[in-house]
């Protein structure tokens, strides 16, 4: 039978594990614990001798299903599925590295993401923060001690978009995981697998659940980094074919030792939303790009930062690279205008922190997600005092253009 497309697949995933009764989603299992009627199975299950679920906090059949679905949507090898998004990534990197390791990250970063890279540094893990839309900065930051490379496909709120693909070639070279964040791209817009990437984070919260009712992270194996090479996988962990020996030792010191487990509710909802993960998001990028050029035109509005425009540093990148330019956009507004008072002024536009819901969601920035950086990291991060972030959704796209016109004439 011929391979089927993106969204084919991930309509038909739970169906080819046969659930239950024929059901068409994986049904919501809510079971702590897991019987068995020969105690040499359980043991063998602990054992990783066979599969089999031995207790909630590090899966079951509904977490298990949809990590299978995010597996298929980013052509990877094995995915494990966290609380949120931030527990993902801390998880991960507390399985894989060790004190005295060098991490090199793009210096545009989530907010959240910033101020952890910064504790790991409290707890004796260097971390050299770099223009990332260059490679050869990533090059120069290399060290001896250097374990792993941290970047985002485009970074959050400025829309700097990575040297993706040469700092996959890099990382490749060098023998360094590569760790890439999808979540603002989605694997609708891109495939990290692609760029060489080893490791792909995807904060499901966002696009991929797509409808803001539930928290979720996934970090998924893609089978290009040679996990035999790596120095810091535990003796416990090199069982079986060296390819699974990363993704053991994240389940074990990162899921199991840390406890930031998914709920089987919130896998149903987030694998649910999944479904139409690209028909959500070619309408959101559709609305993006109407909102971008609409202000960019604006003599109320200094600045915009959107890939798809000509003028964006990195278009031609992003243009390559991705199906559609993304659903986030910022705007710094002319002096005349406040920022809050403009937000206020918008009706169909949440006030919200959120982004990758349905609806559209706007922040300012500086004074709300980044206030914590403080002035000065901020401002090397290109985020002015008037900026406004948005996460476009899928509503009409002439009344989203009929509220920011309205908006803008306050």
């Amino acid at each position: 039978m011929k391979k089927k497309n993106f969204t084919s697949t991930a309509l038909h995933s739970d169906r080819e594990g046969k659930p239950e009764h024929g059901v068409l989603h994986k049904p919501i299992h809510t079971s702590v614990a897991f019987a068995y009627e020969d105690a040499r199975e359980l043991a063998e299950v602990f054992q990783k001798k066979k599969f089999g679920y031995a207790y909630g906090r590090q899966n079951n059949p509904t977490i298990e299903a949809l990590a299978q679905k995010i597996t298929k949507m980013e052509q990877g090898l094995a995915t494990v599925l966290f609380a949120t998004g931030m527990a993902a990534i801390g998880s991960t990197l507390l399985a894989l590295l060790r004190r005295g390791d060098h991490i090199v990250s793009s210096t545009y970063l989530f907010g959240n993401t910033n101020s952890l890279f910064n504790t790991f540094k409290e707890l004796g893990v260097e971390v050299t923060f770099v223009d990332a839309t260059d490679s050869k900065n990533v090059a120069t930051a290399i060290q001896q001690n250097t374990r792993l490379v941290f970047v985002e496909t485009v970074a959050n709120p400025v829309t700097q978009v990575a040297d993706l693909v040469d700092i996959g070639a890099l990382c490749a070279e060098r023998k360094l995981i590569y760790f890439v964040d999808n979540t603002m791209t989605s694997p609708w817009l891109f495939s990290p697998v692609t760029g060489q990437a080893s490791l792909v984070i995807n904060s499901l919260t966002k696009y991929i659940g797509g409808h803001g009712n539930a928290l979720g992270g996934s970090v998924t194996d893609t089978g290009l980094f040679d996990w035999s090479a790596f120095g810091n996988i535990y003796d416990n962990y090199k069982k079986g074919d060296p390819a699974n020996w990363g993704m053991n030792q994240i389940r074990a010191k990162g899921l199991r030792d840390f406890g930031a487990s998914l709920g089987p509710e919130a896998a149903h909802h987030l694998s649910a939303g999944s479904d139409t993960l690209g028909l959500r998001m070619d309408k959101s990028c559709h609305n993006a790009m109407a909102i971008a050029e609409f202000c960019d035109a604006h003599p109320k509005v200094r600045k915009v930062s959107y890939p798809g425009l000509k003028d964006h540093p990195q278009h031609e990148r992003a243009k390559k690279l991705f199906k559609h330019f993304g659903a986030i956009l910022s705007i710094e507004l002319d002096d005349s205008l406040d920022c809050f008072d403009f937000l206020n002024a918008l009706d169909l536009v949440v006030s919200s922190s959120n982004l990758g819901d349905n609806r559209t969601l706007g922040i300012p920035v500086a004074h709300t997600i980044f206030f914590e950086m403080g002035p000065e990291r901020r401002a090397s991060m290109g985020v002015a005092d008037s900026m406004v972030r948005f996460s476009v959704g899928i509503e009409d796209t002439e009344d989203l253009l009929a509220d920011f016109e309205q908006a803008l004439s306050i």
